[in-house]
């Protein structure tokens, strides 16, 4: 009886396998496709002859993306707002995470629903009086601005990610430091710290992501060509291929901005599962 019930159950899901591995094909397709015609020429991929490959491979197109275009330069300000943001930002939230969950002090609950409200309010909302402000402070074409408002607005959201792994840690663990001696800090940096360390790399995975991919904030507070990420400079790139028509140029760029976010999710994918699981067990 439960062997039949389990062979209906598995049967019910055929449906679903089956949507996900024809949208899986899809994907795996188009980025196969994009990948292999930005080693072709325009006029190959105009004809159908993209994946022929009758001239050659032309990594000129990775040249041109890269120099010609800027994408190089946009790759780089990316690199720099990512890592110093995604830095910032752990060293911020996760001792601001584990003091609203292991002390309470006055003004707890407020700072709290402080973090739940930035979580609550889109960014279009508040877009303009940063502008004004900052264009006041004569601040509006800097990195500086760009990396403080990246680190404002991804801040919530990782408070509340690692306050749910600071939440399921054991008591224990800090009372048995206090018994050895350990002051608060020590307790935080050398055994808190290192025990949350899954939802660390997870909700880091997943601010690197997020800043790689911005668009909406760089657009406004970038105006400056130097300054533009990948986002913004592969927008521009794709704009331009309207009167210049280099095709296979403008997929070299989309390759060179779509690689590193695929390889961080392919080696860390793992990761990414255990420690959104991990935190769901715990919180």
């Amino acid at each position: 009886m439960k062997l039949k019930k389990e062979t209906k159950r598995q049967l019910g899901l055929i449906p679903g396998y089956i949507i996900l591995i024809l949208f899986c094909l899809f994907i795996f397709i188009m980025v196969g496709w994009i990948i292999l015609a930005s080693f072709s020429t325009t006029a190959e991929i105009f004809r159908g002859e993209a994946l022929k490959f009758k001239s050659g491979f032309h990594l000129e197109n990775y040249v041109k993306a890269i120099v010609t275009n800027k994408i190089g330069l946009c790759f780089l300000n990316s690199i720099l707002y990512t890592v110093i943001s995604c830095i910032a930002i752990i060293l911020i939230a996760a001792p601001a995470s584990y003091a609203l969950c292991r002390y309470k002090f006055k003004g707890n609950t407020f700072l709290q629903l402080m973090f739940m409200t930035g979580l609550g309010i889109p960014t279009t909302m508040i877009i303009m009086p940063l502008f004004s402000l900052t264009s006041r402070l004569n601040l509006a074409s800097s990195r500086t601005v760009l990396i403080i408002l990246y680190i404002g607005l991804i801040l919530p959201f990782t408070v509340f990610f690692m306050y749910a792994f600071f939440k399921g840690i054991p008591s224990d663990y800090v009372e048995a430091a206090k018994v050895d001696g350990c002051d608060p800090y020590r307790i935080f940096w050398r055994i808190m710290l290192p025990l949350a360390q899954p939802g660390l790399v997870t909700v880091t995975i997943f601010n690197i992501i997020t800043v790689w991919n911005e668009y909406f904030v760089s657009l406004i507070f970038a105006n400056d060509s130097a300054l533009r990420p990948v986002a913004i400079g592969l927008v521009n790139m794709i704009n331009s291929m309207k009167y210049t028509g280099d095709w296979a140029g403008m997929f070299a760029a989309v390759v060179v901005v779509f690689l590193p976010t695929f390889i961080l999710y392919i080696f860390l994918s793992d990761r990414i599962v255990a420690g959104i699981t991990a935190g769901g067990i715990k919180g």
